[in-house]
């Protein structure tokens, strides 16, 4: 069995692509998993990393790039999906699976033209334009939210949740807080690359919580750029805490939280269910449609979180807001509570069952007609 799955750009992109391939060889040993991506993203690092081969094509980012880069986005497009095409037959794909972003459309379009079964996947509450317009296009829509089924036609839709590497589905030990020394683990991290807002606000934040520096264990993911400055600010500080650019560990890292500060991407809200972290969440302002404020409204609502826009985003308030739920032992409790009341674990294994009942269809359908295939 052969899978081609187009994800790239960010990690909430490409995360739960991992997670669903390793799902399909789990579930049928000796299944392929080929992804295509492109010299932006971030998959030229992460994918060959979790032992997955990647194939580059032609394409550009169309949202948030004015006219002339949506021009140079569209002109393109057919040489991504030639490339595509050639890549899918050579692959000899039984299977296409899209999860958003702009590789997706020439991969999904060259699926189609070729006639191979092709699904979609969006993790976010609100549809990126890719996964928008490629809906009339594929058999099935898989989605993390209910909110974002309106944009698919209802027949294709089946409302999954996230799915999550094997790391993040063991399941979650009862624990008391703190570390085994006492500290109270503190998480701060801005999405694959980072967030300067966050990252300044945290290192601003510092004069503020002195008093507790003591009792704090802090990583922080700051992105490659800030990561010494950052760094040198702790110091400054003389507050202990493991910068890095990247946390390749997030599951080792988030299930020893006592509390995360982050943005809101989609990924970023499964995960942190899934462990069940409590949170302050800060949506990035820029995201597309706004999904970020959307996705941190749905884990706000729980009572898992607090959102603080970046808007109104000070060291100041920061500290204030850490303080509050770190020093309250009975909300820490009670938000790590309702946010593994939304942890969902079985997204990717529900995926996998739909899409090889849907291939048994395709073949049968494919037999009737008397076709052999690519």
């Amino acid at each position: 069995m052969n899978i081609v799955i187009a994800a790239g750009g960010t990690g909430g992109h490409l995360y739960p692509a991992i997670a669903l391939a390793r799902e399909f060889q789990r579930v049928r040993p000796g299944a392929s998993a080929l992804f295509v991506g492109t010299t932006r993203g971030l998959e030229s690092r992460v994918v060959p990393r979790e032992g997955f081969p990647l194939r580059l094509i032609t394409a550009k980012p169309f949202m948030g790039v004015g006219r002339l880069g949506a021009a140079k986005a569209l002109a393109a497009l057919p040489a991504g999906i030639w490339e595509s095409m050639r890549l899918l037959k050579a692959q000899r794909a039984d299977l296409v699976i899209g999860v958003g972003g702009y590789t997706s459309p020439a991969v999904l379009l060259a699926a189609a033209l070729l006639r191979k079964p092709r699904v979609i996947l969006e993790p976010n509450s609100y549809p990126g334009l890719a996964n928008k317009l490629l809906g009339p296009l594929v058999q099935l829509v898989f989605l993390a939210f209910g909110s974002a089924a309106e944009f698919f036609p209802r027949v294709k839709v089946r409302v999954v949740g996230t799915p999550l590497r094997q790391e993040f589905l063991e399941p979650v030990q009862a624990r008391t807080q703190g570390s085994e020394d006492g500290r109270m683990h503190l998480v701060i991290f801005g999405g694959s690359q980072g967030a300067k807002a966050i990252n300044g606000a945290m290192v601003d934040a510092l004069p503020y919580l002195t008093d507790l520096r003591d009792r704090l264990l802090i990583t922080h993911q700051t992105g490659e750029q800030d990561r010494e400055s950052v760094a040198q600010g702790y110091a400054k500080h003389k507050v202990r805490a493991d910068v890095r650019p990247f946390l390749y560990d997030m599951p080792l890292v988030l299930r020893s939280a006592d509390l995360v500060v982050s943005r809101a991407g989609a990924m970023t809200i499964a995960e942190l269910a899934a462990c069940g972290c409590p949170a302050i969440l800060v949506p990035l302002p820029q995201a597309i449609y706004n999904h970020q404020a959307k996705n941190a409204a749905v884990m706000e609502s729980a009572g898992a979180a607090i959102v603080l826009p970046q808007y109104e985003l000070s060291g100041e308030r920061l500290a204030s807001t850490i303080r509050s739920v770190l020093t309250d032992s009975q909300r820490l409790q009670d938000m790590r509570a309702r946010s593994l009341s939304l942890r969902r674990v079985d997204a990717a294994g529900r995926i996998v069952e739909e899409c090889l009942s849907l291939l048994g269809r395709s073949h049968e359908a494919d037999e009737s007609v008397g076709v052999t295939g690519s």
